[in-house]
């Protein structure tokens, strides 16, 4: 990712809040069950316990402690941004924004989008319109524009707006960055209906 990154970084030690780590991240591994939404894949019972976890963790984060996972490396920032956006807590929206349109490090941008969606008002689409705008022409830039556009044809869906239309259009931005890679060439419409339907079964968990 950016060449920059390794300067934003901040251990949240050196903020006061050495803590939060353990207390959010590594505490059972969850960062690793938040990567890919590995946790859909458990067991009933231990998905239950983990999103019951993550649901009381979401509304009890103190802004400071998000504030540390968020300036830290991707594990917090990916954490952090699950927990922002199961809670729907808008006022990290531009901190997300801003880290998103950066893209600094691996797998982050994942929670980024979730939290995007989760969030789901018209701003939000605008931030994922930016990102798309900003890094569907790099053909060699394989981030997070999956999950954007799957988060972005979400909120489409949800604010009756068209701002995906103008990526999916044969031929358009979606259509060529899919397939600058071989082994994806041609699946354009299939892989834009398996972003959405990932973020879906993301934030569909959080409306009951």
């Amino acid at each position: 990712m950016s060449h920059d990154a390794a300067m934003s970084v901040q251990h949240p030690q050196d903020i006061g809040q050495g803590h939060v780590v353990a207390r959010y991240v590594s505490n059972e591994r969850r960062y690793l069950k938040l990567l890919g939404g590995g946790f859909l894949r458990l067991g009933e019972a231990e998905r239950a316990a983990f999103i019951a976890a993550l649901r009381a963790d979401a509304l009890q984060v103190s802004p400071e402690e998000i504030g540390a996972l968020l300036g830290y490396e991707w594990r917090s920032r990916l954490t952090a941004a699950w927990l922002v956006g199961v809670a729907r807590r808008i006022e990290w929206r531009e901190r997300v924004g801003e880290l998103l349109l950066a893209s600094e490090l691996t797998y982050a941008g994942q929670g980024y989008c979730f939290a995007l969606a989760q969030f789901g008002g018209k701003n939000d689409a605008e931030i994922l319109v930016s990102y798309l705008d900003r890094y569907l022409p790099h053909l060699e830039c394989r981030y997070d524009q999956g999950l954007a556009l799957g988060a972005l044809l979400r909120l489409d869906s949800r604010l009756g707006t068209s701002h995906a239309e103008r990526f999916v259009v044969r031929d358009g931005l979606w259509e060529r960055w899919v397939d600058a890679l071989p082994h994806t060439r041609g699946t354009a419409d299939a892989w834009a209906d398996a972003s959405r339907s990932r973020i879906d079964a993301w934030c569909n968990l959080w409306d009951a």
